[in-house]
């Protein structure tokens, strides 16, 4: 397939970039589905007049239904896109970029999926049904996965899908809920993969971060106990990773710590610990769950991250942070490499 693109580029540069155009509105189609000319034209920030145009066609060709309610991709339209899947990545070099990236972070594997999920919806589903179709390539018979909150984490729930009849599924919150949308929020988000993967799942009704003394009392509680222990014995571990200072504002930070974390430079956030750009630990919360030395006892441990926004935060956290896989997007990758290039 790569000797067919690189004659393409030579000969009809236009055409690879007429196909990754209409792949992405395809994408964003099947993500907003029902959505009208207007909004397309918005969310993809082209011309109503050009989308008018590449949407006569994709009807034309029977890959989207145009209905009073607005536009829906059919069946044929899904099957398009994921038959283009590894076309695409052939053509934005998407394997290259990913033994650059796993060369840099020395992570085990990368998986790179096309596009910047800061500037499109779609991208960030194409991660979250990435991390599924990995999982499906680990489970055991016994599997106790452990989960994150944010809204990356909800992108992986909303891709979830029946993942073996012979695999028996433990969804559990890696750590306790930050005052998110209850959608976002990690006991929300196991319920939603334990529905979709027809497994079962355990809350963990504690706030993040908590002050010492709630700690302390909390632990002791026998529910809490319980959970935490299954908490701890997780096999699967899937976590996103912040912003530091996104992160400190979505915890209501005190003025003070934001401050410290300024100070220090703090790029990354995960489990509840801040890293600063060389992966040095800057700042820690109290936290109820999974802490970052618990990691070294998990067989899997899976990031997902995307966004050109995330890719400083990316490379502070895999300074230091353990990972089998990273699963990212292209504009993350590309920002990886620039500031930390090979």
């Amino acid at each position: 397939m790569k000797p067919l693109i690189e004659l393409q580029k030579k000969l009809v540069p236009e055409l690879l970039e007429v196909i990754k155009q209409r792949y992405s509105l395809l994408q964003s189609v099947r993500q907003l589905e029902p959505i009208g000319r207007r909004g397309l034209a918005e969310h993809t920030k082209m011309t109503e007049r050009h989308v008018r145009g590449e949407i006569d066609f994709l009807y034309a060709q029977g890959l989207i239904e145009i209905t009073t309610k607005g536009m829906f991709i059919t069946n044929e339209g899904k099957l398009i896109l994921e038959q283009l899947a590894q076309f695409i990545g052939e053509l934005s070099g998407l394997h290259v970029l990913e033994k650059k990236i796993k060369e840099t972070l020395h992570v085990g594997k990368v998986v790179i999926v096309p596009g910047d999920s800061d500037e499109n919806t779609w991208v960030k589903q194409e991660l979250g049904k990435a991390c599924v179709n990995y999982l499906k390539t680990i489970l055991k018979k016994e599997n106790t996965i452990a989960v994150t909150g944010g809204s990356t984490m909800a992108a992986v729930a909303n891709a979830m899908t029946p993942l073996g009849k012979e695999s028996n599924l433990l969804f559990v919150p890696a750590r306790g809920g930050i005052g998110e949308k209850v959608e976002n929020q990690a006991s929300g988000i196991v319920a939603e993969m334990s529905r979709r993967a027809h497994g079962d799942y355990r809350m963990l009704y504690v706030p993040d971060p908590i002050s010492d003394s709630t700690y302390e009392t909390i632990i002791t509680e026998p529910a809490i106990n319980d959970i935490l222990e299954k908490i701890k014995s997780s096999n699967i571990v899937i976590h996103g990773v912040g912003d530091a200072l996104k992160m400190a504002e979505r915890r209501r930070t005190p003025e003070q710590v934001v401050s410290l974390l300024k100070e220090k430079h703090a790029a990354s956030e995960a489990f509840g610990y801040y890293f600063d750009q060389s992966g040095n630990m800057v700042h820690k919360v109290k936290t109820v769950g999974i802490q970052l030395e618990d990691l070294e006892a998990v067989e899997q441990v899976i990031t997902v991250a995307g966004g050109k926004s995330k890719g400083k935060a990316i490379a502070s956290y895999f300074k230091q942070g353990k990972s089998n896989l990273l699963i990212t997007d292209q504009g993350a990758a590309e920002q990886i490499l620039r500031g930390n290039p090979l």
